[in-house]
């Protein structure tokens, strides 16, 4: 689907994708997504798969090299998110992928991309909204107009700099599979937050106090956000709290079939559209 409506169609921090209940929907879904437009560069000139195909939970996966990398950036994971996530791996393993602990040629540290994403995303709100505030202040975010004022002293060359970095992220991220078909992380290291958390503050996770949301909640779907390879997310269990765990599959650029067969023989394998959380009152 084309950015059609953001001013920069060429330094996209996010990306437009379907959440759905089942991989056939996100497979259709992309099938009528995809294509080229001639309002966004990144489409044109593009294949479109045929992700209905790649979405049928056929064969096996005999061979697929899965790198589990339980921490990207950040220190702390909730163990009952490590233990759905490897439990989730096993049913991979069962279908005859290879899954290995990562490592990788260039050392297996991983820096928070959160300070590349703050320039690049502040200057970003700044240059588009911070014209609204003195009409529209009131009825804007709290947390945006935050978010602009934290940002609003980043230079033209902080700017360059962080557009570099983003181009080595997505080179090193890209590096990953030279050794491996798959990446395989969790998408948050805890399960969700309370609808009320301050979201400048630090969170806990397993009772001990982490960092803030960006570098300890979700610092595993932060990165592809800007380097644009492609993620699913899939239900694997659920915590004691009655909150949905999720672990995420990352793929090369332009990899999402792939990503999608994996995805749909899990599925054939832990089938999760029948469940639904317990709602008290509902």
């Amino acid at each position: 689907m084309p950015h059609d409506l953001t001013p920069d169609g060429f330094g996209n921090q996010s990306h437009i994708t379907p959440m759905t209940r089942t991989v056939m929907d996100s497979a259709l879904m992309l099938q009528a997504m995809a294509g080229p437009d001639p309002c966004d560069p990144h489409a044109l000139g593009l294949a479109v798969p045929d992700f209905v195909a790649a979405a049928r939970p056929e064969r096996d996966l005999k061979g697929v090299r899965i790198a589990w990398r339980p921490l990207l950036g950040n220190t702390m994971l909730s163990a009952e998110v490590r233990m759905a996530c490897e439990r989730a791996l096993g049913a991979f393993a069962a279908l005859g992928a290879i899954i290995t602990p990562a490592k990788f040629s260039r050392g297996d540290e991983f820096a928070s991309t959160e300070p590349i994403w703050l320039i690049l995303t502040q200057s970003f709100w700044n240059a588009r909204f911070r014209r609204y505030v003195a009409e529209f202040g009131p009825r804007m975010s709290e947390t945006l107009l935050r978010q602009m004022d934290n940002g609003a002293g980043h230079s033209a060359v902080a700017l360059q700099q962080a557009m570099f970095e983003r181009t080595r992220v997505f080179r090193e991220i890209q590096g990953w599979f030279a050794d491996y078909d798959i990446v395989a992380t969790p998408t948050l290291s805890r399960t969700a937050l309370p609808i009320d958390h301050d979201f400048f503050s630090a969170i806990e996770i397993d009772g001990w106090p982490a960092d803030t949301v960006r570098n300890a909640w979700y610092p595993y779907t932060l990165p592809f956000n800007l380097s644009g390879h492609p993620a699913v997310t899939l239900p694997c269990g659920w915590a004691a709290d009655g909150l949905p765990i999720g672990l995420q599959l990352i793929g090369p650029h332009l990899g999402d079939a792939r990503l999608l067969r994996a995805a749909a023989l899990f599925e054939m394998a832990r089938p999760w559209a029948a469940d639904q959380p317990r709602v008290p009152g509902l």
